[in-house]
């Protein structure tokens, strides 16, 4: 069994050291325990110290990627060293690394394919009222989308399993924690959630400006991550809505022309039940079209789960990705413990 701790890092010179400090060495049921850090486009010494306290693993990125590409990058690159399981932490030292053994001991009791800390954010100190709360109405989101039960959706201090990686497909270029929860709960895969105690906060997000912003973005990852399973959910609300919408003039005019009242003046009505026709129309078309390509996506996730349990086990019997411009694994290449991404 061996288990890679992954920690995306941007200028974390400061705090690096009580993360690498602070991770486990050893844990019970694991063979061999790697830590990989992902440079996301450092401009200080991050690199160095990190090396410098016996970091052998590294991904670098030429410049700022963002969360969702440091975090796919780094599951490449693990998977193709051999991981079993991943886990993802944080450079800033937020989450509290010594629970990590927590996190992976479902994972290897075969209990669940992927462990969320709770980070209980009702009890965060430096958070504020309005984002405890919106936190709360966050995960409630990503849980009805997701058809899932979490208590802390946004947690970023996560162990995967590595078939649970070979199932997940990161598109989003903002953060990964919605958008794998909802592919996950959509795919069927065990989830659980272990309760840990924040370290105190040591910097502001770099991931998002404000909380506003933060919130369009995750927003948009969860929107889009829905579409991606249950479109024929969406598009068939809209064409219900449309169509009665629709419906409601055509049935007023024909009431009045039954009665013998005057219709000359319902004109404009019957215009714009014609248009919402044609929008339930237009709704119900793409809601076909949507479905259709949900069944082809299906098909090619299942491709590329294929081929991804090859190249990472072929990878992996070659001795690992080399050094290269995408961050990708290459194949009967010598091992080299350095990526770079541009």
């Amino acid at each position: 069994m061996k288990v890679f701790v992954q920690v995306p890092c941007l200028n974390e010179e400061e705090t690096l050291p009580a993360v690498l400090a602070s991770i486990p060495r050893s844990i019970e049921g694991v063979d061999e325990l790697e830590i990989l850090v992902i440079d996301d486009g450092s401009t200080d010494r991050t690199v160095e110290v990190a090396r410098a306290l016996g970091v052998r693993h590294f991904v670098r990125h030429a410049r700022n990627m963002g969360l969702a590409r440091s975090f796919r990058d780094g599951v490449d690159y693990a998977l193709a060293h051999g991981a079993d399981i991943v886990v993802n932490t944080d450079g800033d030292n937020q989450y509290p690394q010594d629970r990590i053994p927590d996190l992976v001991a479902p994972i290897i009791a075969g209990r669940a394919d992927i462990v969320i800390a709770d980070r209980q954010t009702q009890t965060i100190a430096h958070f504020s009222p309005f984002k405890k709360f919106m936190q709360k109405v966050g995960s409630a989101v990503v849980n009805g989308a997701a058809d899932t039960d979490l208590p802390d959706a946004a947690s970023g201090f996560r162990a995967y399993s590595r078939s649970s990686l070979l199932r997940l497909n990161i598109v989003t270029e903002f953060s990964y924690c919605m958008e794998t929860i909802i592919q996950a709960g959509h795919k069927r895969l065990r989830i659980e959630s272990v309760p840990v105690e924040t370290n105190a906060k040591t910097r502001e997000s770099r991931l998002f400006r404000n909380i506003f912003h933060h919130m369009a973005k995750s927003g948009s990852a969860i929107v889009r991550s829905y579409l991606m399973f249950k479109p024929q959910a969406v598009f068939t609300v809209l064409t219900v809505t449309f169509a009665v919408v629709a419906a409601i003039p055509f049935v007023r005019f024909l009431v009045i022309w039954l009665s013998g009242g005057d219709t000359n003046g319902n004109v404009q009505s019957l215009i714009f039940g014609s248009i919402m026709a044609v929008a339930a129309l237009l709704a119900l078309a793409l809601g076909v079209l949507s479905d259709l390509q949900r069944t082809n996506r299906i098909l090619l996730e299942d491709q590329l789960e294929r081929i991804k349990a090859v190249q990472y086990r072929d990878a992996f019997t070659a001795g690992g990705p080399i050094e290269g411009r995408s961050g990708a694994p290459a194949q009967n290449a010598p091992a080299r413990a350095d990526v770079t991404a541009g």
